[in-house]
């Protein structure tokens, strides 16, 4: 008998991946973790059902959320990850010599423990004596954090359950207060393809512009979250992802990537039309 994984992206479009084994399942006391092995995509994570990564496209995600906030802050020494128990994110961070600290707010220590030891790929890097692991949440914790940070990563889950609260304007503000004056926050911002999902990236989107001078939103092909096309958001105090990017500076790091270069950072920023248009809804909203 043939066992697969199945993840509803609508009530009429499912991801289903032929699974060889289960390597691992739990309950935490905030969510389902389960972790699979398949023949096309390797391991892969799932929170309460919901595909988090697959070993075989996670370097899309984690390079994309990583590398282009530290392509535009000049000198970024302080970060604070929110979320990314997996560890990729630490694993693309830690490649840049000027990082001195690394904070890593994860609420579900179940999950950076099953990514231990079933997910060595994303998970290699959490123990560099630079990351500071914090169980805890991450609402609560960056609401006493104040002119700390360079950069804040939110790789949160999507708007429900654990990560629902990463997405409300109290938690932006913040992140704004948290953030040094010329700091960055970047984060997952939901995909723009189906309508659900749409509802709730307009949602984020209206709120940091409405806490954070620059704001933009770029994008990436992830093969297994809905849809296949993905978001990211871009917010900052003082500097443009696109104009204060140096591709020079940023190769000198000569830090080996499968997605991510200095010639997509410029393009992931030029979105399609039909999305452009969805964020200008909401951007255009407080002039009415």
């Amino acid at each position: 008998m043939d066992l697969w994984f199945s993840e509803g992206h609508t009530p009429n479009v499912r991801l289903s991946i032929k699974v060889d084994k289960q390597l691992y399942s739990a309950q935490s006391e905030f969510q389902r973790i389960d972790v699979f092995e398949s023949e096309e995509f390797g391991r892969f994570l799932t929170l309460d059902g919901f595909m988090m990564l697959t070993e075989k496209d996670e370097f899309i995600y984690h390079e994309m959320i990583t590398h282009v906030p530290m392509a535009v802050h000049p000198n970024p020494k302080k970060v604070l990850i929110i979320g990314a128990g997996d560890g990729g994110v630490v694993r693309e961070l830690v490649q840049y010599q000027a990082v001195e600290h690394i904070d890593l707010v994860e609420i579900d220590e179940m999950v950076i423990e099953a990514a231990k030891k079933y997910l060595p790929q994303t998970a290699s890097k959490l123990d560099d004596p630079r990351v500071h692991i914090h169980i805890e949440d991450g609402l609560k914790h960056v609401r006493f954090c104040e002119n700390e940070y360079d950069i804040i990563i939110v790789d949160s889950t999507d708007p429900f359950g654990p990560g629902e609260g990463l997405f409300t304007r109290e938690f932006y503000g913040s992140c704004y207060k948290a953030l040094k004056e010329d700091g960055i926050m970047v984060n997952q911002h939901e995909s723009p393809f189906y309508d659900e999902d749409v509802a709730a990236m307009q949602r984020a989107h209206q709120r940091i512009i409405e806490c954070f001078p620059i704001s933009r939103v770029y994008q990436a092909h992830i093969p297994t979250y809905p849809s296949g096309h993905w978001l990211f958001g871009f917010a900052s105090k003082k500097y443009h992802p696109v104009k204060d990017m140096s591709a020079s500076v940023w190769k000198s790091n000569n830090i080996p990537t499968k997605y991510y270069n200095s010639n997509l950072h410029k393009g992931a920023f030029y979105l399609p039309n039909y999305v452009q248009k969805l964020l200008t809804e909401v951007e255009h909203k407080g002039d009415k």
